[in-house]
């Protein structure tokens, strides 16, 4: 269940709150019965490891040879193989 804050606009006080998705928001402050707006928190959720960078998506991997070094060394190896 997802934790939601709300900030008063009279008194400034910040709840807390452990709601669902599908409840409505909280509208009336318990302190001073002002009115609440939901606020937009910093997430403790990070992803931390490899595989959730862009740089580790479509490209070439860090072992593995590009294309045109692939083909340009089997062309040498043809031309070589011609000349004998």
């Amino acid at each position: 269940m997802p934790v939601y804050e709300y900030q008063c606009s009279g008194c400034g006080h910040i709840e807390e709150v452990f709601q669902k998705i599908s409840e409505s928001p909280l509208d009336v402050c318990p302190r001073c019965n002002g009115k609440l707006k939901k606020i937009v928190s910093q997430s403790t959720f990070h992803l931390k490891g490899s595989g959730w960078y862009v740089t580790d998506y479509g490209g070439a991997k860090a072992g593995s040879k590009p294309k045109e070094a692939s083909s340009t060394k089997s062309e040498k190896s043809a031309s070589k193989s011609d000349s004998k």
